[in-house]
């Protein structure tokens, strides 16, 4: 079948290629459909317990998605006319922000006192005439003393302010919105740094995050994917010695992409920070499967053989391993569909698809494409072969070291894994050379600005909230909380109705506590939201019928592991002394917090699934249980050593990486199947162990060195993302991958050469 198949390839080539271009057609035209998304909703499944939380809460009580702008000028305080002028020129201009329900700042901050039975409620700075040396002494006073704005809207050392937008998107169109959203705040941005030179301004929050996130992966698909096809060609040129042969490999890559992808569009799959990377690991994939034939072929070539036959032989000895490395790729890719992360699966669908696509082409169109291509022998072959021998030679003779060296490495490095721990954090995401990374790290120093942690309690009956021993219930959390080493701020109503009770008796800071009556509570509430303007209400703190609140806690830059630890002591906290509340906490950094734990523990339970239907599928491709289980430990070393080795590097696994096992286990396996693929046929041939070596290192081993170098580079350009999933993902997947042609090299050849000792003439 495999001759009549290649035979009909090699006398109807042109058929073949145009077959091709059509199948291509029809499938590349489904790009159209492919649209982008950037929210850090993409991160999380519909079902996911914390987003569904979140978005109650959402429901509940006003959104949180906002954009909070710092104000930092180059020398002094905030507290000048100049600086508090333009605080409150910003603020008012800020309200003209695309879909923005509320602006809080100092100046427009809700200051109350009372006037006998009154109670006066105003903007901290109403007008900027008033701007006199007394009323910035005053306004300097009640910012730096007023507990719901210091370490949230100023800074303690008054050295840094921030107006926080509030917005609501309508989410028709999640991308344009953002986009509008963000390019407004930095055209405001832009308008005032230009008045104000001497001042220095940073966007954060939740709309900024998202746009960061959009932003990142369309400038890495602008980037990397030219930078990538770029160095691959020339790589190819280089390494093959044929323009010819890269031209070929070139078209199967591009095919297979633009296949790849317009599936993709087809399927409603839209393109995200994850998948945006798939035609750059594609391209390096796909590289491995055409190297391997063309090589083949050349020495097939070299030794005299013509084209036709030199392809027959190529496509002979490949077609096996090339299908079985795709498809066990694939499946490692396949894997990330029990991945907690959406984008992932999506990643590991689209790349599974990819993978076999450049199979399909690589043993349907590449072996045409060579026929009606006018491709010679390459005359370095002799050299290479030399190359090889000399490695062969090198671990025959060192076999009995070799073994236990490289299997001491192994152990040495994977004994390091355990200096690795889960850490998620979504500000980390981006690198320190992003603006948005720059701009968060600023204001983490000075306000509570990345880590917002939202609880809401529940009073149980409609206008609990007025109830003295609900409100002393919420002080007491709120006085808990800040005790907390965690905790930079905490907005609590219940500080607002100590605020209320202080102003409603003269002032007397005696009287800076909890109302003791519930008729005492509510009316105080009702003076002052009857005194609130548009836009600034209470409904941020309190839901509609007033049978709860929301608490919000700014953290410090803490990690995942800290984050949950630090919801799950606090909710325990809640539920041991006041018992009677229902309680819940949600926000961004939460959910984030739980995805990189939860994803981390789905990866760990897929991958020995994984190894077992890679392994079985190379006991049925090789039909043999010896050579499955031979391949077993090469296959699993390599990533037991380059986490070893990140264990040492860094330590920190993130999101990217708690897929980087699953994902490069499929990969690895390729080099050890090409290299057992060759060593028995040649055992089948008569040859003992040792002739069986040299001859896969002699018809293997320069496509093996070559595939490699093309797919470390290839992930190693990753490593130029400004998005540190993308970039630690592509720096760990190259050191694995470097560490498998080590031990297919060194280890397995050694292994075999040990244990191997069979007769050759009962070989099987």
């Amino acid at each position: 079948m495999r001759e009549r198949w290649l035979g009909l390839v090699l006398k109807h080539p042109w058929w073949v290629l145009l077959s091709t271009l059509l199948l291509v057609v029809l499938m590349s035209s489904g790009i159209s459909q492919l649209y982008f998304r950037g929210d850090f909703r993409i991160f999380f499944a519909d079902d996911n317990p914390q987003l569904l939380a979140f978005e109650r809460m959402q429901d509940e009580f006003n959104k949180t998605d906002n954009i909070l702008i710092g104000i930092a000028p180059a020398e002094g305080s905030v507290f000048n006319k100049e600086v508090l002028t333009l605080i409150k020129q910003m603020t008012d201009a800020a309200w003209q922000t695309p879909y923005s329900i509320r602006v809080d700042s100092i100046t427009n901050f809700q200051h109350t006192q009372a006037d006998e039975d009154d109670l006066l409620v105003e903007d901290l700075l109403l007008n900027t005439n008033q701007l006199d040396a007394a009323k910035i002494a005053t306004i300097r006073h009640v910012a730096l003393n007023e507990i719901t704005l210091v370490n949230r809207l100023i800074a303690k050392d008054g050295q840094l302010a921030a107006i926080n937008i509030t917005v609501q998107l309508p989410e028709l169109d999640k991308n344009k919105e953002v986009f509008d959203t963000y390019k407004f705040a930095e055209q405001l941005k832009a308008d005032f740094s230009a008045r104000y030179p001497q001042i220095n301004f940073h966007l954060s929050g939740v709309i900024a995050m998202n746009y960061a996130f959009a932003h990142e992966a369309e400038h890495d698909a602008k980037t990397l994917i030219p930078i990538m096809f770029i160095v691959i060609v020339i790589m190819l040129a280089a390494l093959l010695r044929s323009a010819l042969g890269a031209l070929a490999t070139v078209i199967v890559i591009v095919i297979a992409i633009t296949s790849t992808l317009g599936l993709a569009g087809w399927a409603g799959i839209f393109l995200s920070t994850a998948t945006v990377n798939v035609p750059t690991i594609l391209m390096t994939l796909a590289v491995a499967d055409c190297v391997h034939v063309i090589a083949s072929m050349q020495f097939a070539l070299g030794r005299g053989d013509s084209k036709k036959d030199a392809i027959s032989f190529s496509m002979q000895r490949n077609l096996g391993p090339v299908f079985i490395t795709s498809a066990t790729t694939a499946i490692g890719f396949l894997t990330l569909n029990f991945s907690e992360v959406p984008i992932l699966a999506d990643l590991g669908n689209m790349t599974a698809v990819g993978v076999m696509l450049a199979c399909l082409f690589s043993i349907v169109t590449l072996p045409a494409l060579l026929y009606v291509l006018p491709i010679q022998a390459n005359k370095t072959e002799e050299q290479q072969d030399t190359v090889m021998n000399a490695l062969a030679s090198f671990v025959i003779h060192r076999k009995n070291a070799l073994f236990p060296g490289m299997l001491l490495i192994m152990v040495g490095f994977a004994s390091l894994i355990s200096l690795n721990t889960v850490n998620d954090e979504a500000v980390k995401y981006f690198s320190t050379r992003t603006e948005f990374r720059q701009s968060i790290d600023f204001l983490d120093q000075h306000l509570a600005a990345s880590m917002p942690i939202d609880f809401v309690i529940n009073s149980g009956q409609s206008s609990g909230v007025n109830q003295p021993e609900f409100i002393n219930a919420i002080d007491q959390f709120g006085q808990w909380l800040m005790q907390q080493p965690e905790v930079a701020h905490v907005n609590s109503i219940s500080d607002t109705f100590k605020r209320l009770n202080q102003n409603m008796h003269g002032g007397d800071p005696a009287y800076y506590r909890v109302p003791t009556a519930q008729d005492e509570a509510a009316q105080y509430l009702l003076m002052y939201e009857m005194s609130l303007p548009y836009g600034l209400d209470l409904n941020n703190q309190l839901n509609v019928d007033k049978s709860a609140t929301r608490i919000t806690v700014a953290l410090k830059n803490i990690g995942s592991k800290e984050i949950t630890a630090f919801e799950q002591h606090a909710l325990t906290y809640l539920a041991e002394h006041y018992p009677a509340y229902s309680a819940s906490a949600a926000s961004t950094a939460l959910i984030f917090g739980h995805i990189g734990e939860r994803n981390m523990a789905s990866m760990l339970q897929t991958l020995p699934l994984a190894l077992v239907l890679i392994s079985l599928l190379l006991v049925f491709s090789m039909r043999s249980w010896r050579m499955g289980f031979i391949s077993l430990l090469p296959n699993i070393a390599p990533a037991a050593i380059g986490f070893g080795i990140w264990g040492w590097y860094s330590g920190e696994v993130n999101l990217g990486l708690s897929i980087v096992a699953s994902l490069s286990l499929g990969i690895v396996v390729d080099d050890t199947v090409h290299f057992l693929a060759k060593y028995q046929y040649a055992r089948k041939e008569g040859q003992n162990a040792e002739q069986a070596v040299r001859y896969a290192f002699n018809t293997v081993g320069r496509a093996l060195w070559i595939t490699t170098a093309v797919l470390v580079i290839g992930f190693s350009v990753l490593m130029l993302s400004s998005f540190h999933l993308n970039s630690d993902m592509g720096l760990l997947t190259a050191i694995i991958i470097f560490a498998a042609l080590v031990v297919d090299f060194l280890f397995l050849p050694a292994f075999l050469l040990k244990f191997d000792t069979k007769e050759s003439k009962n070989y099987a």
